[in-house]
């Protein structure tokens, strides 16, 4: 009598659910990605380079050369911005001095990360989405403070798309709240989002995302003869920096070595940045970064926040980290003149697209179980509904339910359903599933892998 009850549940459940063939773009976040400008980006990026160097040990008193300045200019946009933004938007410098560390800070060195926060409207809501490029540059010699270091591509690129996003964003209210930062100090040491990063832990911040861009403006690399516009990497860690005894058992046991907080970011950035950013694919990449090379997504994901980084397809190092000289016939330096600023307008997009989507969004669903009590063919999956959303009147679409094979790099089948569980006629032995909450304009919140339910 069981099996039959069971049988006959488990149908009306199958014809309940069904996979999703055609996502549609919401419109308002359609509208704001088509108000991303690479005009304003080149603006912005020729502004950056015109402070001469911005060294991180560089002058902070001179008010037209040096880092000081190109903080306060970074600030003065933010502040514009938030004119337009009905009270939303505050901005300042978190400020502190950073003392001699006898590696690559020699003197006490005044710092500060220029940050803008656009507040979320809904009280109940307490998730922070951060967008970060770093405002610092260099020369060849790291403890060059005073030559001319353009900075153009790194990281003026990030930082003048970390400006438009705000300038684009700005006007518009969303649930929950996005932060806007030009970060110091990364060529010295990350200096600057270590700081930002303990802060957060500290405090306490839901922070559920952050997307780092770092060289994301110029399209081609000498050595490989590759000109490409149409593609963007996105870096994301495999096993978690943080804590990673403490779940390595459960992570071995049910093969999640590909699924961990910021890889599931990753995922979620390139399916929503082709969503909605045409001639452009996002590559992800199973490596929190580049050889020899570093990012400010780091000390986040090493605190055990979810963060990225996004960084061009392929690198042109005679324009990084380089003395401005020409030599055997090639040009060196990071000079605005090598950038491509459709391509940065296309990447940039795809930020605000990844932003807004995630913060229009219910949060995620909370309490999210595979039934693993039984040797079944099938699969059932049951979740709580997220904590935020509902009690400010935002009202909840449903549910997707995501399937892949095990050896699938990213989500293949969506089903949707408007209860709080699902059986699927697919083994949970052989794909992998996740549950995301659905808005009602079907914006979508991170995925989160069932934990398994023995009990």
């Amino acid at each position: 009598m069981k099996t039959a009850f069971f049988s006959i549940a488990l149908l009306l459940v199958f014809r309940s659910a069904h996979a999703q063939t055609t996502i549609v773009r919401d419109p308002q976040i359609a509208q704001l990605v088509g108000e991303v400008s690479a005009d304003s980006l080149r603006e912005h990026v020729t502004k950056l380079v015109s402070f001469g160097t911005r060294h991180t040990l560089s002058t902070t008193t001179d008010p037209k050369r040096g880092i000081g300045a190109a903080r306060q200019w970074a600030l003065s946009k933010f502040q514009q911005y938030a004119k337009q933004s009905g009270g939303r938007l505050t901005a300042q410098i978190d400020a502190w001095t950073l003392p001699a560390d006898g590696r690559r800070v020699d003197q006490a060195t005044p710092m500060g990360n220029v940050m803008a926060t656009l507040k979320g409207t809904d009280p109940s809501d307490d998730r922070i989405f951060l967008v970060s490029g770093h405002i610092d540059s260099r020369v060849t010699d790291v403890m060059n403070r005073t030559a001319d270091a353009p900075g153009a591509n790194d990281d003026g690129s990030g930082t003048a798309a970390v400006i438009e996003l705000c300038r684009v964003m700005s006007k518009t209210a969303f649930p929950a709240t996005i932060i806007f930062v030009a970060v110091s100090g990364e060529e010295q040491g990350l200096l600057g989002a270590n700081h930002l990063a303990q802060r957060a832990k500290d405090e306490k911040w839901n922070l559920e995302a952050l997307l780092n861009n770092d060289i994301m403006g110029s399209n081609n690399s000498p050595d490989l003869r590759v000109i490409d516009n149409t593609r963007v990497r996105v870096f994301s860690e495999g096993l978690p920096g943080f804590q990673t005894d403490s779940v390595a058992a459960n992570i071995r046991q049910y093969g999640l070595e590909n699924d961990g907080k910021a890889r599931q970011l990753a995922r979620y950035t390139k399916e929503v940045g082709e969503r909605y950013v045409d001639q452009l694919e996002v590559v992800m990449v199973y490596r929190n970064d580049r050889y020899l090379r570093g990012g400010d997504h780091t000390p986040f994901v090493t605190r055990g926040f979810p963060a990225v980084r996004i960084t061009e397809m392929n690198e042109n190092f005679a324009h990084q980290h380089q003395d401005l000289r020409t030599q055997d016939g090639v040009e060196y330096g990071d000079y605005v003149k090598f950038m491509d600023f459709d391509y940065l307008r296309k990447n940039t997009a795809m930020n605000l697209a990844v932003l807004a989507n995630l913060a229009k969004a219910p949060s995620m669903p909370q309490n999210v179980t595979v039934e693993a009590r039984n040797l079944t063919n099938s699969t059932t999956l049951f979740w709580q509904a997220p904590k935020a959303g509902a009690s400010a009147g935002r009202k909840i679409k449903g549910y997707y339910v995501l399937m892949r094979e095990t050896h699938w790099p990213f989500w293949q089948k969506k089903f949707f359903t408007e209860k709080q569980g699902l059986t699927l006629p697919y083994s949970k032995d052989n794909y992998f599933f996740a549950v995301q909450a659905v808005s009602a304009d079907g914006n979508e919140s991170l995925p989160v892998i069932p934990r398994p339910g023995l009990r």
